[in-house]
């Protein structure tokens, strides 16, 4: 099985559980917004931004990762590993939504990071290979 067959249906499946957390997120901003709080409203409109955003990225990445010429065991793990970094990265606003503080590092801004990390060494994989194939 190729992985840019499988792996754009789960970012577009993905897409659509965005979705229905932003439409979830609306209707509570506008029946309980004093219930959320400004912290907590902030990292739940970034969190599904981030998400949105990124995992359609996922989609142009999956377009051109064939072109980089990697073997399938490759294309896997940088695919892999791009999605992992969109989920950390987007997950971890929730995370601190949960558990942080305003102004206070915590689990979520941890998880954050590193999945931004991840979304770099992901990229930065697919401009080596693309580069080479020029």
């Amino acid at each position: 099985m190729e992985p840019t067959k499988v792996l754009p249906v789960v970012s577009l499946l993905s897409i659509v559980t965005v979705e229905f957390g932003g439409h979830a997120l609306l209707r509570f901003v506008t029946t309980d917004r004093d219930r959320l709080g400004e912290l907590r409203e902030r990292f739940f409109r970034a969190g599904h931004a981030h998400a949105g955003v990124l995992l359609v990225l996922t989609l142009v990445y999956f377009l051109y990762l064939p072109r980089a010429d990697y073997s399938n065991g490759l294309e896997w793990a940088w695919g892999v590993i791009l999605l992992v970094g969109v989920l950390a990265q987007s997950g971890g606003f929730f995370v601190h939504l949960g558990v942080g503080r305003a102004g206070a590092r915590s689990a979520g801004t941890t998880l954050t990071r590193v999945g931004a990390l991840l979304i770099a060494v992901a990229l930065i994989a697919l401009s080596a290979g693309l580069i080479r194939e020029l």
